[in-house]
């Protein structure tokens, strides 16, 4: 399908139109870029006017710089007559053809042109059109641009043989009163008369196809109205920027093509290739450039026609400069303004309406740049309409019902007390193919990037830009509070792709907002350190929340408001190995939740405060917040809050080498996890079952067990827990001696897991690694480094190379800040299992007496002849 189809006319325009167009900018003392902003239109189309070379301006076009000029009266009618240039001898173009008639169905219409993703569409539309109970008025509307006049084509073509009175179509001319359209589809359909077509035609079925109907609404509804009133059996399928009006009329909006989204760009080139923008991009370069797009050429294509919007005239305009640029400068030079895009000559692939004299009614060259096309649509709307799409410009992707009503809300009554129905303006939006509706969950309804563009523009202008964009981060703060208490209990899963579906929205508001209105932004960002956990995000979250508390501006926001965010901060500093840097943020915020009596708040910063003080050694401190987690929320009644406290004895259970009890644990936790609907709480117990088993020597169980979470923490949405569990079954399988198995472990984990470079990265052996995708020295990812290490350790010694073994095993125990300790504790027996070096046992005393931890049954045999050569007794 190709965009040319519903390029606005052109005809020849008088010689005057650029002399008076100049004269009246001067006289105004406008540039033409000021001109052009104060119009809404481009600079070129005024540049192209005032040179000549737009023969014949569009009329929305040339309203827009009549008004933007201030004119009125005489020179205003003389400013819009100079453009029209000389009357049409017919207000319609018809395409030549015999009328009714004959052996078969007569078929007067242009040729069909080849279409690319509206299989769907001409199905159904076809299947409407052919079912003797559908609906004998169906609207193709939409854009300019977007395709309409070439699926009426093929719809046509495709129901010729169910309709032998004929089917015959005519253009639409501006200017055409309803006696001109009347006359033009009875000539088209071989009749001079309504009573002589009804009687011609005499009951078979018919089609009649009105192409522009929007160049003269008026005329077009009552003559469609008359035509369809005295001939029963005839079928209208018109073409137009908006509804005929009619009753019983069927309205189909046509949509963009389907864009590739951002993850689709890895799945290879076969899988872009199929998306339907994609292909006609693809079809059109071909055109302009022998050599297909290679491969790495179909990142940035994807990306391309994504920010055009699917629009097929902007992907035709875009693939015609493919002769000069490749699609990465296309993107490069293009993406950010695409409003801008022109095309001047015949229309290249739309289907031409032929008249008598082989013209296409009147058309000649004309200037179309994406920004005219959207104006044109856009001054159809009311003001209040107008109004309104320049707020729901604000939203970047997706965007719910609901959302819009918030927009929408009266900016004096910002808690939307007087309830304001968004249905009607959505309804009129879809209807001019400004809106599209996809999909059937509640984030459905986007803006083509292109409009989007275009009423921020006009929103700038107008001077609202700055209070829609507060209104919008308000909106957005308020949504992500809202869906912030599901982030913890059963329905995680779908909090979480409920704020994926708005990130763009977020990261936009937020931008904003950290400027604009920082305590807006706090409210937001305090409620998303789990969203950004679950998304590894932990570092740019941290940043965000640190900068908007250090902001002077929020220093005296709701103190309950400042100890959350900076509980987040602590809880995205632990993501990433510096949970110790912000124990005091965390002592902070649980000192304030409990000045405040506020129960969640303690348990939060209780919980967070355990964790930090686990890796940072503090193990007996961490223990007595798990223990009064615990009580506290048995107190309560806090069912999940019980379970995460037994989930964090059990880790202080493996401390001290008493699995039995940590089992016992975690089967309260499985069961808690049950009780109170929480699959992720019973997916962790499950994941520390299978780490017990392998510190209890059953690598077997271990790694089966720890597959199966690693799938379903998978699916789950929450990599930092994926990368955990497989780092686990990776050291099960070193250790179990399958070390094929454990390699590809190995490849996976650092092919998932997220570098973080840092000045205390780990320093690891650069020779004969188990795994082709080995980081080199300095570069590992935290916290996966030490695991990687103790995996790379053990599959050494069971190679016999105690020597590369020992190098990796001193790697996993070299930064006892960033490990958990009892994997110190494992680094540290195979360093000395590898090495025999009494000193190695020295530390490994001084870490277990340090942080209370007992060495395993298999460990202390593993250190039994080392410590029996010094004279040591063996011992736990």
């Amino acid at each position: 399908m190709t965009p040319a189809d519903d390029r606005p006319p052109g005809s020849a325009g008088r010689t005057a139109l650029p002399e008076l167009l100049r004269s009246h900018r001067l006289a105004a003392g406008l540039t033409q870029a000021e001109l052009a902003g104060r119009a809404g239109v481009g600079v070129r189309t005024v540049r192209d006017l005032e040179r000549g070379r737009s023969s014949r301006p569009q009329r929305t076009t040339v309203e827009l710089l009549a008004g933007a000029l201030d004119l009125g009266g005489t020179a205003r009618a003389a400013f819009l007559a100079a453009a029209r240039g000389p009357v049409a001898d017919t207000a319609a173009t018809t395409w030549s053809g015999g009328g009714p008639g004959g052996g078969g169905p007569a078929v007067a219409l242009p040729p069909p042109i080849e279409l690319i993703g509206r299989d769907r569409d001409v199905t159904e539309l076809a299947g409407m059109l052919t079912d003797d109970l559908g609906p004998r008025l169906v609207s193709l509307v939409g854009l300019a641009g977007v395709g309409k006049t070439a699926l009426a084509l093929a719809v046509s073509h495709a129901v010729a043989g169910s309709h032998p009175g004929g089917v015959a179509g005519i253009l639409v001319s501006e200017g055409s009163d309803a006696d001109d359209v009347l006359a033009a589809s009875l000539g088209v359909l071989g009749a001079a008369r309504v009573p002589e077509l009804a009687a011609r035609l005499a009951g078979r079925p018919a089609l009649l196809l009105v192409d522009a109907a929007e160049r003269a609404p008026g005329a077009v509804a009552e003559a469609l109205h008359r035509l369809a009133t005295a001939v029963p059996s005839m079928r209208l399928l018109v073409a137009g920027r908006h509804p005929v009006g009619l009753s019983a009329e069927r309205v189909w909006p046509v949509a963009p093509l389907d864009v590739p989204p951002p993850e689709a760009e890895d799945s290879g080139p076969a899988a872009l290739a199929a998306w339907p923008a994609v292909a006609l991009f693809i079809a059109r370069l071909a055109q302009v450039r022998r050599e297909p797009p290679v491969p790495a050429e179909l990142p940035a294509l994807a990306a391309l026609v994504r920010r055009l919007g699917g629009l097929p005239l902007a992907i035709e305009l875009m693939a015609a400069r493919g002769r000069i640029l490749d699609p990465t400068e296309l993107l490069d030079r293009y993406g950010d303004r695409v409003l801008d895009l022109a095309a001047t000559g015949d229309g290249g692939h739309r289907p031409r309406w032929d008249g008598p004299g082989g013209t296409d009614g009147g058309r000649t060259a004309a200037v179309v740049t994406l920004r005219d096309a959207v104006a044109a649509s856009y001054r159809l709307l009311a003001p209040e309409e107008r109004a309104a799409l320049r707020r729901l410009a604000a939203f970047g992707n997706r965007w719910s019902v609901d959302l819009a009503e918030e927009m929408l809300a009266d900016d004096a009554d910002p808690d939307g007390t007087v309830a304001i129905d968004p249905v009607p303006v959505l309804n009129r939006l879809a209807e001019l193919g400004l809106l599209g509706v996809r999909g059937t969950g509640p984030l459905r309804f986007r803006l083509l990037d292109a409009v989007r563009d275009f009423a921020v523009e006009q929103a700038a202008g107008a001077g609202e830009l700055a209070r829609i964009r507060r209104r919008h981060a308000t909106v957005i703060a308020d949504l992500v509070i809202r869906t912030a208490p599901d982030m913890v209990g059963p329905r995680i899963t779908e909090a979480v792709h409920h704020l994926d579906q708005v990130s763009t929205d977020i990261s936009s508001a937020l931008a904003y907002a950290a400027t604009d209105d920082p305590l807006t932004a706090l409210r937001l960002a305090s409620c998303l350190a789990r969203w950004w956990r679950f998304r590894g995000r932990d570092v740019v979250g941290r940043q965000w929340l640190r900068r908007l508390l250090a902001d002077p501006r929020t220093a005296d926001a709701d103190p309950m408001l400042r100890a959350w965010a900076s509980l987040g901060v602590a809880r995205l500093a632990a993501e990433h190995g510096a949970g110790t840097e912000e124990l005091p943020a965390a002592r902070a915020a649980l000192d304030a939740f409990r000045q405040a009596g506020d129960v969640s708040g303690e348990l939060a910063a209780r919980t967070v405060l355990g964790a930090l003080l686990a890796t940072g050694g503090s193990q007996d401190e961490a223990r007595e917040h798990a223990e009064s987690v615990l009580r506290l929320a048995a107190r309560h009644g806090r069912v999940r809050d019980m379970a995460v406290a037994q989930n964090n004895l059990a880790w202080h259970d493996i401390r001290v080498a008493d699995l039995a009890a940590a089992r016992r644990r975690l089967a309260a936790v499985d069961r808690l996890g049950a009780q109170c609907g929480e699959q992720r709480l019973r997916v962790l117990a499950r994941a520390n079952l299978a780490e017990v088993a392998r510190l209890d020597g059953r690598y077997g169980d271990a790694v089966d067990q720890g597959r199966r979470v690693a799938a379903v923490l998978g699916d789950l949405g929450d990599p930092g827990q994926h990368r955990r569990v497989l780092g686990r079954v990776g050291l099960a399988l070193a250790q179990d001696g399958r070390t094929a198995e454990a390699a590809e472990v190995l490849e996976e984990l650092r092919a998932c897991a997220p570098a973080r470079p840092s000045a205390t990265a780990h320093r690891v052996p650069r020779q004969r690694s188990a795994s082709s995708t080995a980081r080199p020295a300095g570069d590992w990812p935290l916290p996966e480094a030490g695991i990687c290490a103790l995996v790379e350790g053990h599959l050494a010694l069971h190679r016999g190379d105690r020597e590369l073994a020992a190098e990796w095993f001193a790697a996993a125990a070299a930064d006892a800040e960033e490990q958990d300790r009892r994997d110190v504790v494992e680094a540290l027996v195979g360093l000395a299992a590898s090495t025999g070096d009494p000193a190695v046992l020295d530390r490994l005393d001084g870490v277990c007496r340090e942080n209370g931890i007992r060495l395993l049954p298999q460990e202390v045999g593993l250190l039994y002849a080392l410590r029996a050569a010094r004279g040591v007794r063996p011992s736990r």
